[in-house]
């Protein structure tokens, strides 16, 4: 890859400002507060205990060695060696207390994390969690999280970072103020310069210069991770699909067919070499970001630890103060000085950061356009349902094609409906409007004469079972996949099971519907073949007991002779139902009521079946005469075939 391509990998966005920064890791702060209050309170006990405990250590030492220097008297040395036993004991007792609260709460605080986009994906409307973008920007915050530590988390570490600077600091500061009270006697003529005022500000300010030069160098090198997210991004992302490819069962055989391997390894060097060591990280460490990095340590060692030593121990030669006193200065102003640089570092991460938690938030606060409607779904006994479609047009957010144009029907509980076409002709598209998970682009549907915008939108959702052409099983049990339930009532699950037609691969199941599909939850669970997950779905759609029954291509898995076959059970056992069949295969439509035949986004053609396939210039006696041969032997059939 050349240098050109990947200096143009380079973000071009600017970073915020820092008090934009200072409010999204606020807002981020808060968010974990409201959903983990007790991580805020283990963070702040545990960096608090753990900031200034190290100090008490500091102080001890410095006195023991001071007295041994010193008077060397017995009692004050007892008494100094077992304040220092006690203390550690303390301090690592109360540690490990606080270690394990905090573990106990960390341990949860990533699930909750995960479970709030999970939450926020499952609660969006359906046009909303359907566009790819809202799936781009899921996609990309849980990439930049696992790959470059960015989003939502990373205000959690600089949160713990800065609180633990802060502390330190204080705690430094209240070690460190008798070094500067501390005189150098008068007969140290040449040294008494160290007393002065303003030699101790100009040492002050020395010490925060460097402080503060030393962090920003850190926070520059540390930036190149922010703008060149997008190259990380996207060189994880495919190191990740490929680099798990061999591992994916479904691929097994082709892989090896096709000698995928060969291609796959191929492909992935060429578009992997970001981590390699002639890739883009591997230069920016050899350049800019290795420079910004070593001098940000240099200037650490030469000026605040040089400046440290000399200071302290010119005093101390001085006659200022004992040996012992140096330990204790030396490594409280080392740790204070060190505080005010990670101070200004977490600061810059924050800021570095900030741009990742904004794209959090944009995710989190997507607002719902759906109307969710306040009309009760009236519960008739006589299930008395009429749905009607009047000139209703549908096109898909972002797309100047109609999907569905100027669709008029109407039908009643009761009735079996097919809806049958060529793939892409708009019949899926029509069931996602029948049932409310997008609302027409032009034009009205009525449910009882009524808008169903006006229904309350999980009310009216309750009306329907749908099985969908992509639908989906989850590995819980059987059971408690028809109720979508952790609790099921098992004879009524048996029942579905068996007038769907799964009633004797239920019988060969030792926990019958205790059974797991698939074995992530136990390793008694049973995978299941594509026909018979599909007979799960239809018998989930008999467990709901909803008035509407729609089947989208659900049997698409099996041959035509079985489908037929379960189509004419399927429509014995739905009683006073109303069942819509959507087919390009037309098995299901000799037995319904009506056909709705589409047609590039209309429906062209309507009637019952004997009608339909009677117009020799149809589309339906088109398509029926196509596929004649593939259903039971009927006088159409064989003259179809001969």
């Amino acid at each position: 890859m050349s240098k050109n391509r990947e200096k143009n990998k380079k973000s071009t966005k600017s970073l915020p400002s820092l008090r934009e920064a200072w409010r999204l890791n606020r807002k981020a702060l808060m968010f974990y507060y409201h959903t983990n209050p007790k991580l805020i309170l283990s963070k702040i006990l545990s960096t608090l205990w753990g900031a200034l405990t190290p100090y008490v250590g500091i102080y001890l030492a410095a006195q023991v060695i001071e007295e041994l220097a010193g008077g060397c008297d017995p009692v004050r040395l007892r008494e100094l060696v077992l304040a220092t036993l006690l203390s550690g004991a303390l301090i690592a007792l109360v540690s490990a207390l606080l270690g394990r609260f905090a573990a106990i709460v960390d341990s949860s605080s990533w699930c909750s994390y995960d479970l709030s986009f999970s939450q926020k994906m499952m609660e969006l409307d359906f046009p909303i969690a359907d566009d790819p973008e809202t799936r781009r920007k899921l996609s990309t915050i849980r990439q930049n999280q696992n790959g470059v530590g960015m989003g939502l988390f990373s205000a959690l570490y600089d949160f713990e970072r800065l609180m633990q600077s802060v502390f330190s600091l204080f705690g430094g500061l209240a070690l460190t103020l008798s070094l500067f009270s501390s005189k150098v006697p008068e007969s140290q003529k040449g040294l008494t310069f160290l007393n002065s005022p303003l030699f101790i500000l100009l040492f002050l300010l020395i010490l925060t210069a460097s402080s503060f030069l030393s962090s920003l160098l850190a926070t520059k090198a540390d930036s190149y991770s922010a703008l060149y997210a997008d190259t990380h991004r996207l060189a994880n992302r495919l190191f990740s699909y490929f680099g798990f490819l061999g591992g994916q069962v479904s691929l097994a055989a082709d892989m090896r067919i096709y000698r995928q391997d060969l291609f796959c390894k191929k492909y992935n060097e060429d578009k992997t070499d970001t981590f390699n060591s002639k890739g883009i990280y591997a230069r920016l460490a050899k350049g800019p970001v290795g420079f910004y990095a070593s001098a940000s340590t240099a200037v650490s060692i030469l000026f605040l630890t040089g400046c440290i030593y000399v200071f302290v121990c010119l005093k101390a030669w001085a006659g200022a103060f004992g040996i012992g006193m140096v330990t204790q200065y030396i490594s409280a102003i080392s740790r204070f000085s060190g505080s005010i640089g990670s101070t200004f570092s977490t600061i810059g991460h924050m800021r570095n950061s900030s741009s990742f938690i904004k794209l959090c938030f944009d995710f989190l606060e997507i607002p719902n356009t759906m109307y969710q409607g306040s009309l009760t779904v009236e519960k008739r006994r006589d299930r008395e349902y009429e749905v009607e479609f009047q000139d209703v047009s549908f096109r898909y957010p972002g797309s100047e094609q109609y999907a569905l144009r100027h669709v008029n029907m109407k039908f009643k509980v009761g009735q079996r409906l097919a809806v049958v076409g060529q793939n892409g002709s708009g019949k899926t598209t029509f069931i996602k409007l029948l049932c409310r998970l997008y609302d027409p682009t032009e034009g009205v549907i009525l449910l009882n004469g009524i808008d169903i915008r006006k229904y309350n939108y999980r009310e009216y959702l309750s009306v329907f079972s749908v099985v969908f052409q992509d639908f989906s099983l989850t590995d819980h049990t059987l059971g408690q996949n028809l109720a979508a339930s952790s609790t099921y009532t098992k004879t009524h699950a048996e029942s579905c099971l068996v007038k769907a037609g799964f009633g004797e691969r239920l019988a060969t199941l030792p926990l019958g519907t205790d059974t797991y599909l698939g074995k992530i939850f136990s390793q008694e669970g049973v995978d299941m073949s594509g026909g018979e997950r599909q007979k799960i779905a239809l018998a989930r759609t008999l467990y709901k007991d909803s008035p509407f029954i729609v089947l989208d291509e659900p049997t698409a898995a099996l041959d035509p002779v079985a489908e037929s076959e379960v189509y004419v059970n399927f429509n014995q056992i739905i009683e006073d139902k109303t069942a819509v069949y959507i087919s390009h295969r037309l098995s299901s439509c000799r037995f319904c009521d009506e056909i709705l035949v589409f047609d590039k986004g209309k429906i062209v053609q309507h009637g019952s079946h004997d009608t339909l396939v009677a117009d020799r210039k149809g589309k339906y006696h088109e398509l029926w005469y196509a596929q004649a041969q593939y259903y039971a032997k009927t006088p159409e059939a064989e003259a179809a075939t001969i």
